[in-house]
């Protein structure tokens, strides 16, 4: 009988919902649960936690994930993979064991962690061996920004958790992994793959990437027919029915809502797409040119085809940089003349900005309502019912930008009449972190594994 590995996919993000992995343990078969909860500015964000308590740093949900599904992962001997670690894994997993430990399951579920893709302890060193960790699109050196950085990260791909499910982990806790590792490596574990075998290798990245976004790929977000979608509010999350030979089925459990079908499926495969030739890993280049999909019955889509190739000699680091401040308001005027209204307020709050003499690298106006989003929406937008003026700054001057704070609302009594929401009250200031996407030789990044209960 064919051998086939069920992963079933519980979140697409950290904030994702909170009853998704329990339905995945619950609603049926599977064998792995895989976690996504990083994206590039969560990392940032997880930094900073981690500067206020050195204890924080990882994505707190994953613990309340791993309560819910507790009983059912030891029951069922489900095997988790979760990026939930963050900047701090090791803290993540001391976590995660102690919350074991109060549910009565000490020593019964072993924990893995991966670490060593942290690179900001090492950025000096890295810089000073010659390593410039260039800007991809700007070619600038990190240097010119090192004195701002506030994390960096290298994407790690499979290897080190096959490594910790070989040591028997039952589940396994990574920091920036690749979100498509998470469900690669389950399928190099329990299949064998050779790391030169890429066109099963590609396969494991195509379904991992087709799991990564949650219910992205069983109807949510899906354009195609929306409409007709099903039960939404009881979304069914995607799984995996994966074989040896790189095919595998997207589904669902039954009794969920959504839709698994070709667009849902094909959308998901065109997000975050850049070359379709070359989908680069850490584990191999896949060829998303190669992908056939069919329908495979009812909520069951075939994948199968994929080719690969070698990847290439780096890895891609996501590094985080404070790069100033900024904040922004909003006021609705209303009928009639709201366009005309919403014009005034902009004018005359830039008109005093400037009397006042502050500092902004950047100021941005919108007219939502009438042009935000998809330009005038009907004719030159005069027509508007209502129109939100929305009014943002960025600086490197926090004085400044506070100081805007200050002189949106004024406008409710001083300027154009008819405002009829002071949306949030006075805007906040807050830090602004940009992002500094480099590469690096994969030989300067060692990955460490522990197995503990």
């Amino acid at each position: 009988m064919t051998k086939i590995v069920r992963v079933a996919s519980g979140q697409g993000f950290w904030g994702d919902s909170l009853d998704a992995p329990r339905q995945q343990v619950e609603g049926g078969p599977i064998d792995y649960l895989m976690l996504d909860y990083l994206a590039e500015v969560t990392m940032s964000i997880l930094q900073k936690q981690k500067e206020r308590d050195p204890a924080m740093g990882y994505a707190r949900d994953f613990i309340g994930a791993i309560e819910s599904v507790l009983p059912g992962i030891v029951e069922r001997g489900v095997k988790v993979i979760a990026n939930a670690g963050g900047v701090n894994p090791v803290a993540c997993a001391h976590a995660l064991i102690a919350a074991i430990a109060k549910a009565g399951h000490a020593g019964r579920v072993k924990v893995g962690v991966v670490t060593g893709d942290d690179l900001l302890p090492r950025i000096d060193e890295l810089i000073a061996a010659g390593h410039a960790l260039k800007h991809m699109e700007t070619g600038a050196p990190l240097s010119s920004v090192r004195n701002r950085v506030l994390s960096a990260n290298a994407y790690i791909g499979s290897k080190p958790i096959v490594e910790a499910l070989e040591q028997g982990a039952q589940i396994v806790v990574t920091g920036r992994s690749t979100d498509t590792a998470l469900t690669m490596a389950p399928l190099r574990h329990e299949f064998g793959w050779a790391a030169d075998n890429w066109n099963q290798l590609a396969a494991g990245i195509v379904a991992g990437h087709i799991l990564e976004c949650g219910a992205q790929s069983s109807g949510g977000n899906c354009l195609h027919d929306w409409w007709t979608i099903p039960d939404l509010a009881n979304i069914g999350y995607p799984i995996a029915e994966c074989q040896s030979d790189g095919s595998f089925v997207i589904t669902k459990h039954p009794n969920t809502g959504g839709r698994v079908s070709v667009p849902s499926v094909s959308e998901q495969l065109v997000y975050e797409m850049g070359d379709p030739h070359s989908y680069i890993t850490p584990d191999v280049v896949a060829d998303f040119t190669s992908i056939h999909v069919a329908q495979d019955g009812a909520n069951r889509v075939r994948v199968h085809g994929i080719t690969g190739g070698p990847a290439t000699p780096f890895l891609k680091v996501s590094i985080a940089y404070r790069a100033g401040f900024k904040a922004v308001g909003s006021l609705v005027y209303s009928w009639p003349d709201a366009m005309e209204k919403a014009e005034a307020a902009n004018r005359i709050l830039r008109e005093r900005l400037d009397r006042l003499g502050l500092k902004f690298d950047q100021i941005l106006s919108e007219f939502v309502g009438a042009n935000a989003t998809h330009g005038h929406l009907s004719g030159d937008g005069r027509d508007a019912p209502e129109v939100q003026f929305r009014i943002g700054v960025r600086g490197e001057d926090r004085a400044s930008v506070e100081r805007f704070t200050r002189e949106i609302a004024p406008l409710v009594l001083n300027g154009p009449p008819s405002v009829t929401g002071f949306a949030g009250g006075r805007p906040k200031v807050e830090e602004v972190i940009a992002y500094w996407p480099a590469l690096i030789d994969k030989q300067v990044v060692t990955t460490q594994v522990e197995v503990m209960s």
